[in-house]
């Protein structure tokens, strides 16, 4: 196996992103290991995994838009807005179709909502979700989102499954919460899985070629190739691309990403091996 690995994991539900990449590093034998896009412990799915060098190529891949199945308890109230603090449960009437499929039609464009308070977002460099536990009081920021695609796939009262792709960054929770307001009541997800990141799915952890995952532009280097395996000075002359802009430069089964901006070359990342 590379010491640089590309691939897809699933995370069940129960076990934080952290915990379960400790279990993936078990079951490989490796010791650098990173994943993007953290799960929740209540939520499963794609969890994207790289080892070795791999792990600097994370902010560079092409994760969005984001797809997730989720199942909504309206009428449930929870502070986490998922089934871990049920506080109150409030008994509702059934609703019409009509209002369901009025509601899924309001469920696409840009959104503008806050993020639940037990999430990993930041709050003056803590996690939201640790000052939520210590019962501190505290203000998140709202966020937008895009909402690409929505649509019911069941709904068996109180409980409304949906499909939902969404832009990188958005909380499925809280979208969750703004469905339930929308039939006037709160809400609380008993279930919410990734289906995919982009054009990463779960495919029992198959090696994947970094460079199909990541959009910057090839470029060629015109001068002697090892000016950039020794990390020498470059100069933008020397490039078949001249233009302001992140490129990519693939040799000898290496890649390199570099920076043009203001007639000057700067090294984003440098001989990364690609196997």
């Amino acid at each position: 196996m590379s010491i640089n690995r590309l691939f897809v994991t699933y995370k069940p539900q129960g076990l934080s992103s952290n915990r379960f990449l400790g279990q993936i590093k078990r079951k490989y034998g490796v010791k650098k290991a990173g994943f993007s896009g953290t799960l929740d412990p209540f939520a499963q799915g794609v969890l994207i995994v790289a080892f070795g060098q791999f792990t600097k190529l994370f902010r560079f891949l092409k994760k969005t838009q984001k797809s997730y199945r989720a199942t909504l308890w309206i009428g449930a109230s929870s502070p986490t807005l998922d089934s871990e603090k049920i506080q109150s449960v409030q008994n509702i009437m059934p609703f019409a179709p009509s209002s369901l499929d009025i509601i899924a039609s309001s469920m696409k464009g840009e959104i503008e909502y806050l993020p639940p308070k037990y999430s990993a977002k930041k709050v003056d460099g803590q996690r939201a979700y640790k000052l939520a536990r210590s019962e501190q009081e505290f203000e998140l920021k709202k966020i937008k989102s895009t909402i690409y695609d929505f649509k019911i796939l069941h709904y068996m009262h109180p409980f409304l499954t949906f499909e939902i792709t969404i832009s990188e960054g958005g909380y499925i929770r809280s979208i969750g919460q703004i469905i339930a307001k929308k039939f006037g009541f709160d809400g609380s997800l008993t279930y919410l899985e990734r289906l995919s990141e982009g054009a990463f799915v779960y495919e029992d952890e198959k090696e994947l070629n970094p460079l199909e995952f990541i959009d910057i532009q090839d470029n060629e280097y015109l001068g002697d190739i090892a000016d950039i395996s020794l990390g020498r000075k470059l100069h933008v002359s020397d490039f078949a691309q001249t233009s302001d802009g992140l490129y990519k430069i693939v040799h000898a089964d290496e890649l390199s990403l570099l920076e043009i901006k203001d007639n000057e070359v700067e090294y984003i990342l440098n001989k990364v091996k690609l196997c």
